[in-house]
């Protein structure tokens, strides 16, 4: 959760206004292979060729290979599938990828210079994936996480009355605050907190998240091509971003720890809880691109393309809720013979703030052989680990989050994109392709092995880590005379990930690190089909 350093030094700003974390930008840092059908059944290694609407997006200097115009659309069509464990939740999804625009001026009669300009529409990512799963045997309960970083904040604090909302009127953390008032955390004697979990009780969990979301970017492009050898571009790019997450976790826990009222301590009872999240992250950026392709001979090119940060303005608004029960006073059966149930509502939440991408490096290179086959390959390098947030400083002002990017830095590392796709012209007009993309995991080795504990922000202690990311790609495409052509390519991927209910922590100088860890697999099968006409 939000560090308490950092909480201290905002005392005066409601915790509400403000609650960004590392997390929160890896969870909308996204870069799909999403295009046009040619583009994505060649694995998107189009660095060095160009000639196709996607390239706007990926190496503005394609735009230059263009020798006339064209115009197309893109529609997708995504099976995904995501299993957790031995449950497997799926879902279908029907969108437009790509859609554009590209246009031609030759600058001399030779024919061998042009200036060429474009406008695309490209979705470069969703958030869309459903999964749930469970925990039949728990090491420790959520309730002694937040127990254990809400010691510094007073009962007084966190207690709501007719005349006191703590949401409000304190900067204590949120999550601690919906704790105290469900009886997830009691305080002791001591002046700290217990959770719910002692050392006889048992229990199993639940979870359940569903997301939803898209970055689509704009994107206006000029390119030129100096005598069909030299091939430069330059892209402007509008992002808009939504991402939305409802999640649940629940506990069900046998002789746990639970407050009873009526001597104003705890009694060895059965106790259930139910979380809930729901977030909501809007908001818009701005990127520019330049590329470069050389063709010193027809049959090879080499292609370069820088992308500078995304600039993002955003927004997010999130509440959560607690569902709760507790027996106590237990029978010879361990039977309750008396229950603390209820639920517990957060205000609503709103804050603004601003992220930086990193900034993406692509180099590739292809080959003609024969007038038929065309070998394409692209390396990327993306450098997760420099995002960077900030947050309101004041009016018309933003600083820097020193110790949430610092956060970054110790999570995050750089990823390794590698690209490799193929082309067969079997017929002037009909055309084979294949290609594969493989992605490295983001996640430093010691977060991956739970040694790391991970801060996250709202009233949301759950986060995911993804791994690699393989795509396997084929597809077919056809030429008409008239021009007029259609493509379509079935694209497989495949993704890792991890999901953790809540950080690893220290209790009682123990390190917890065997919190609720589940695998995620999940998996896409896309059909993807674009038509267009070259003119």
């Amino acid at each position: 959760m939000k560090k308490s350093l950092i909480i201290a030094l905002l005392a005066t700003i409601p915790v509400a206004t403000w609650g960004q974390s590392a997390i929160s930008g890896y969870n909308l840092y996204r870069n799909d292979m999403r295009g046009t059908a040619r583009f994505m059944s060649m694995a998107g290694a189009f660095s060095a060729l160009g000639g196709d609407l996607s390239t706007l997006n990926q190496n503005p200097a394609g735009l230059g290979i263009y020798r006339s115009s064209e115009i197309g659309a893109t529609l997708d069509i995504n099976v995904a599938s995501t299993s957790a464990g031995n449950v497997s939740t799926g879902n279908t999804f029907v969108n437009c990828n790509n859609f554009g625009y590209a246009g031609t001026a030759f600058l001399d009669n030779s024919g061998e210079s042009t200036f060429s300009w474009g406008a695309t529409y490209n979705r470069t990512a969703s958030f869309d994936r459903s999964y749930r799963g469970g925990f039949s045997s728990l090491a420790t309960s959520m309730s002694n996480y937040i127990a254990n970083f809400s010691n510094s904040y007073s009962p007084e604090v966190l207690g709501e009355t007719d005349s006191y909302n703590p949401f409000q009127k304190s900067s204590a953390d949120w999550l601690s605050i919906m704790a105290y008032n469900s009886y997830l955390i009691n305080p002791t004697a001591s002046q700290t907190y217990n959770g719910l979990f002692g050392p006889i009780t048992s229990g199993n969990a639940q979870f359940e998240v569903k997301e939803r979301g898209y970055v689509d970017e704009y994107s206006i492009d000029f390119a030129g091509n100096v005598m069909n050898t030299v091939y430069w571009g330059i892209g402007f790019g509008i992002d808009d971003i939504s991402f939305r997450q409802d999640s649940y976790y629940d506990e069900e826990l046998t002789d746990a720890n639970v407050y009873n009222p009526d001597t104003k301590g705890t009694s060895r009872g059965n106790s259930y809880f139910k979380l809930g999240n729901h977030l909501l992250t809007t908001g818009n950026g701005f990127n520019v691109k330049m590329g470069v392709i050389l063709k010193p001979v027809n049959e090879f090119r080499v292609g370069l393309a820088i992308h500078t940060p995304t600039w993002y303005n955003l927004s997010t608004n999130y509440y959560s809720t607690i569902d709760y029960s507790n027996g106590y006073n237990l029978n010879a059966q361990g039977e309750p013979t008396s229950n603390n149930d209820g639920n517990y509502n957060s205000d609503e939440a709103y804050y603004q703030w601003r992220m930086k991408s990193p900034w993406r490096l692509i180099a590739g290179m292809a080959g003609v052989i024969g007038g038929r086959y065309i070998i394409s390959a692209d390396y990327e390098f993306a450098g997760v680990n420099n995002l960077s947030l900030s947050a309101p400083s004041g009016y018309d002002s933003y600083e820097s989050l020193t110790d949430v990017n610092t956060d970054v830095k110790n999570y995050f590392r750089a990823t390794n994109t590698v690209r490799v796709g193929g082309e067969m012209r079997v017929t002037r007009q009909f055309s084979l392709r294949a290609g594969y993309s493989f992605t490295t995991s983001s996640i430093k080795d010691n977060v991956n092995a739970n040694t790391e504990y991970i801060y996250t922000d709202g009233t949301n202690p759950a986060y995911t880590f993804n791994k690699q990311t393989n795509y396997v790609t084929l597809g077919c495409g056809y030429r008409g005379t008239s021009g007029l052509y259609a493509d379509i390519a079935y694209v497989l991927r495949s993704d890792n990930a991890t999901y953790h209910a809540f950080s690893p922590f220290s209790q009682n100088n123990t390190w917890m690190g065997d919190t609720p860890t589940s695998s995620l697999k999940t998996t896409n099968n896309n059909i993807v089909l674009s038509v267009g006409y070259k003119f």
